[in-house]
């Protein structure tokens, strides 16, 4: 017998860890080559692990909700005849199973955190932490964070954890602190109860509480202004209905409005760099690639935000190839973690839902964040060299929400001027 190391595989260049969800296989079970053996997700998207041989599942390391490093063994596979295949990784748990045995007491009695009681920020992965680790709310305040603005991050909070470890009279305190002083907090803030028995209360789930997190943070951190401005696609309407047939006859692909919309975003980043950037404390990050991010609402009403990689460099055909691409992964839960990594702006289309403007939140770190609105079909002044008259037209509001932390008003409102008139540019005659 031979035992094989299951390891967490790298899952995209910027992804160092992820949460165990669900195990899909028990010790003792009979695993087949290439088949799920547990689900994870990343702080952006679920995802599987396969088994990487057959054989039977003899030990599993971490449980459900545990977060893992990237390259950790996660459980052990014994495998038919051959020499072991890695040994297992005794360092993936000493850590672990040595703040287990320093915690025991302190998670036993502590009770549950109320983090909305502090006016910090924590991030849903420190949360976690604190909540698996026993650290009540008073030691995660106190903990001295070295991210932005002097926020606590899970570099921070593992060493707190170890620090506490090697000394074990420092854990009652806090703890018998929390018996003490939470139990009036706890007993005030009630689960809601219905009166009339017709409410539900529900649970967010994981990713809503992502989201959640996400846009209080962006808030909180940039100061959003917007710019709005009105467009005629007539022409874009008029061209799509003339070529989406042959399009999809030679590409197998549909064409929407997106890809054209994008294709108009991408060029105007060209034009206006300045849009193109991330902030770093005091520091502005020039973006060399221009990485659209493209909004994308998921069937069981949460967002996700997958990303196309050097969205200048492509023409129409590979645009619409990408949009296609990425949103049909997104509505079927196949997105990878590094579809969604590394977007320099984004792109939303709120007029899928039939709103005419909106007011987006920017997706952190980036600067800026483009809203579609619904093309309707109204009245409008069209000028001819014989004079003025009214006619139909499809027009549609562009929605620019920007950080005026660095991007002021007239960057950002000639940002969202260049993509109306490439939009409004649009050859009626283009070939595809």
């Amino acid at each position: 017998m031979a035992k094989f190391e299951l390891k967490l595989p790298k899952m995209g260049e910027s992804v160092a860890e992820a949460t165990i969800t669900n195990w899909l296989k028990n010790v003792g079970d009979r695993i087949e080559a290439d088949e799920t053996v547990l689900e994870i997700a990343t702080d952006k998207v679920d995802s599987e692990v396969p088994s990487e041989v057959e054989g039977t599942l003899v030990e599993i390391l971490f449980q459900v909700d545990d977060v893992v490093q990237v390259g950790q063994t996660i459980a052990i596979i014994e495998t038919e005849g051959g020499e072991v295949a890695s040994t297992p990784a005794a360092s993936a748990t000493p850590t672990a199973a040595a703040v287990e045995q320093t915690v025991q007491v302190a998670q036993e009695v502590a009770a549950p955190v109320d983090f909305s009681a502090s006016e910090k920020f924590f991030s849903p992965l420190v949360k976690n932490i604190a909540k698996e680790e026993g650290i009540s709310l008073s030691e995660l305040e106190a903990i001295q964070g070295t991210g932005k603005e002097g926020r606590v991050t899970k570099n921070d909070i593992l060493a707190y954890v170890e620090t506490r470890g090697t000394q074990p009279q420092a854990v009652a305190a806090p703890v018998a602190k929390a018996e003490v002083a939470k139990p009036a907090t706890t007993a005030t803030k009630a689960v809601p109860v219905s009166v009339n028995g017709g409410d539900e209360i529900v649970e967010m789930d994981r990713m809503r509480k992502l989201i959640s997190g996400y846009m209080v943070q962006s808030v909180q951190t940039s100061a959003h202004v917007q710019s709005f401005i009105e467009v005629d696609v007539t022409n874009i309407v008029n061209w799509r209905n003339k070529v989406k047939n042959t399009f999809e006859k030679r590409e197998g692909e549909k064409l929407t409005f997106t890809p054209i919309f994008m294709e108009a975003v991408a060029k105007a980043l060209k034009d206006f760099p300045g849009m193109n950037i991330s902030v770093d404390g005091d520091f502005i990050i020039k973006k060399k690639n221009i990485n659209l991010g493209m909004a994308a609402a998921l069937p069981n009403g949460n967002l996700i935000v997958p990303v196309i990689k050097n969205a200048d460099q492509l023409n129409l055909v590979g645009m619409a190839k990408a949009v296609n691409d990425l949103g049909n992964r997104a509505k079927a839960g196949k997105l990878k973690p590094d579809d969604t990594q590394g977007g320099t702006y984004t792109v939303t289309n709120v007029g899928t839902f039939g709103s005419v403007f909106g007011t987006p939140i920017i997706n952190q770190p980036q600067v800026g964040i483009l809203a579609l609105g619904a093309i309707r079909k109204v009245p409008a002044v069209i000028e001819t060299p014989e004079g003025d008259f009214i006619g139909i037209r499809q027009k549609m509001f562009l929605s620019h929400s920007y950080d005026h932390r660095v991007v002021d008003g007239a960057l950002g409102g000639s940002f969202v001027k260049r993509v109306a008139d490439i939009l409004e540019a649009w050859d009626i005659n283009r070939e595809i």
